[in-house]
This record gives structure tokens, C-alpha cells and sequence, in this order.
């Protein structure tokens, strides 16, 4: 627990620090004159380093595990930061969310690996406990940042760089640990993993999760993007209201993801998958045409329900595909 705790910790802290991105928009859309489409680009920019790298990290490190590999995926992170705190010009912010994603692609795969060596054997409370942290800090990054942000600007996320010099220092206790007593784990656990099932059933399957996968990342990613312009514009709140009801649903999407793991142990996982994908539907439907306060109550419903498989994907996937922990995470 005391490994799982931190390495939780640690996702908090990333997963804050990336949120900053998307929440100072508002701020980025004003002072830049920046259109739609160029904040489109920015999300582009930083989910093709964070997203699309993380297979590729997965990989690599299921070959050649690396456990300071934590700690230099953060200093990326800080790097893109401190350059994004400064960034005066569009090409400067695209290149310090390039940044940023990077730090992310590297943490993700080892961190979620670290996360299923220190379970013992309860995988989907480990998934669900190290996944919870990046969606608490997911959360607070907006409600941080209509504070620090809302106060001095775009130079404030520099202050983030103190979170990203905690996570270094943490990490490097983990890769110690991970070092001395990981690694016989991952040759242990190599030695004896066994495919269960037939090759095509094994990549139809994958192929589904992976579909599943995408559709919430997707509604995600939308919504974290362009949620407060629209509660901006359809209902005339300010930017530091319009994050705090961002902080809602990111909040909704940690408790969703706290529980699923479990009830993924308890009652299975296909259960939690097929409930958490059909069950947002409806709340989804009627989201256009509720006023603030029922906004604000769908959305969390929505963010609960649609989180509650992520710990379960994983942990399918993990057991589907046993000994590419890191690629399936990535």
C-alpha cells in the first residue's frame, strides 16, 4: 500500500499539472486571440505525446524496463511548464504541450506497471486506487487554476513546477524500490504468463476494449476542452464558475473510477463495462436542454457512470495479454 499510495500520489500530481492546459484556455483564447480551432490544435498537440506515444513507451519498457524512467518522463513535464508560463507566441504553447504530453506518455505505462507489481493479486483495487489519483488531480487542476490563474495569469503555472519537483523526488524513491524489488516481480510474472485463449479471440477482444476505450476518452477529452466555453456562452457564468463546475465532473470521473475497480473484482468486469458505456446514454441525451443547476447534476451522473470501467478495461486487457502490462497500459 505504502507503493500504491505513492505512485497514486504521483498520478495526482501529473494528471493536476496536465489539466492546467485545458483550463487556462479562457485565458490563452483572450490574451493570444486565439480561435477554436487553434485551442483544438493545443489538445492535438498535447494528446499526441500523451496518448499516442504510450503504446510505443509500453512496449519498449516491457522489453527493457527502465525504473528511473518515472522521475524523467517528470522532468519533462516541468520542462513544458515553465516553457508554457512563458510562452508569448502560438508555436511556443504548441511546442510546451508537446512537452507536457511527453512527461505523460512516459509516466503512464511504468507508473500503471508499478501499480499491478505492488497489488498482490488485487489488481483491479490497485488500477483503481493508481487511477483515482490522476482523476483527483484531473480535477484540481481547474479548480486550481481558477485561483492561480484567475490571479496572475499565464505566468502562474509556472508555480506548478514546485508539483512537478515533489513528483521527481517521489519517483525517485519509487524507481529504488522498483529497482530492488520490481524487476525479480516482472521476470517472475513473464516466466509464468500463458495466453488463456486463441490468438483471434485474444485481438477481437482487444479490439473491442479498445473501440470502448476511445469513445470515453474521446467524450472526454471533448468535454474537459470545451465544457467552460459553453457554460460561458450558454449560460453567461464567469471563467473561475465555469472551471469550478469542470472540478465537479472531473471530481464525478474520480469517484467513478475509485469504485469501478472493485466492483470489477466483485462482480466482473464485463458487467462494469457494458453498464458504464450504455448507462451515460440517456444523461448525455438530455444535457442540451437542461438549465445550470441540472447541467451541473448530469454532468457528475455522467462523469460517475462513464468512469467506472476505466480500472476494468485495463484490467481486462492485462489479463488478456499477459506479460505487455506497460503496452496494454500505454
Amino acid at each position: 500500500f505504502p507503493v500504491l499510495f505513492a505512485v497514486a500520489f504521483c498520478h495526482l500530481l501529473n494528471d493536476m499539472m496536465q489539466a492546467v492546459i485545458p483550463a487556462i484556455y479562457p485565458n490563452l483564447k483572450a490574451d493570444l486571440n486565439l480561435s477554436f480551432v487553434q485551442i483544438g490544435l493545443i489538445t492535438l498537440a498535447f494528446q499526441f505525446t500523451a496518448s499516442l506515444l504510450q503504446p510505443a513507451v509500453g512496449f519498449v519498457s516491457d522489453i527493457r524496463p527502465r525504473p528511473y524512467s518515472l522521475a524523467a518522463g517528470m522532468v519533462a513535464t516541468l520542462a513544458g511548464l515553465l516553457l508554457l508560463s512563458l510562452a508569448g507566441s502560438y508555436g511556443l504553447l504548441l511546442l510546451a504541450a508537446l512537452l507536457v504530453g511527453l512527461g505523460s506518455s512516459v509516466f503512464h505505462p511504468e507508473a500503471s506497471r508499478v501499480a499491478r507489481m505492488a497489488s498482490g493479486g488485487r489488481h483491479g483495487l490497485a488500477q483503481s486506487l493508481f487511477q483515482v489519483g490522476g482523476n483527483t488531480g484531473s480535477a484540481l487542476g481547474p479548480l486550481s487554476a481558477a485561483f492561480i490563474v484567475a490571479a496572475l495569469g499565464q505566468r502562474g503555472v509556472a508555480l506548478y513546477g514546485a508539483c512537478a519537483l515533489l513528483g521527481i523526488a517521489v519517483l525517485l524513491r519509487i524507481g529504488t524500490w522498483y529497482k530492488h524489488h520490481g524487476l525479480a516481480r516482472i521476470r517472475s510474472a513473464k516466466a509464468q504468463a500463458h495466453a488463456a485463449l486463441p490468438r483471434g479471440k485474444v485481438a477481437a477482444s482487444i479490439l473491442i476494449l479498445l473501440l470502448l476505450i476511445f469513445s470515453k476518452y474521446f467524450y472526454l477529452a471533448s468535454i474537459t476542452s470545451y465544457f467552460t466555453f459553453y457554460l460561458i456562452q450558454a449560460f453567461q457564468v464567469s471563467v473561475p464558475a465555469a472551471q469550478m463546475h469542470l472540478f465537479l465532473f472531473l471530481g464525478a470521473v474520480a469517484a467513478g473510477t475509485f469504485m469501478g475497480g472493485p466492483l470489477g473484482d466483485r462482480f466482473g468486469r464485463k458487467i462494469v463495462i457494458w453498464f458504464s458505456i450504455l448507462g451515460m446514454l440517456p444523461f448525455t441525451l438530455l444535457l442540451p436542454h437542461a438549465n445550470l443547476f441540472w447541467t451541473g447534476v448530469l454532468t457528475v451522473i455522467i462523469g460517475v457512470v462513464m468512469a467506472s470501467a476505466f480500472p476494468a478495461i485495463v484490467v481486462y486487457a492485462q489479463e488478456l495479454l499477459p506479460g505487455k502490462v506497460g503496452m496494454v497500459a500505454g
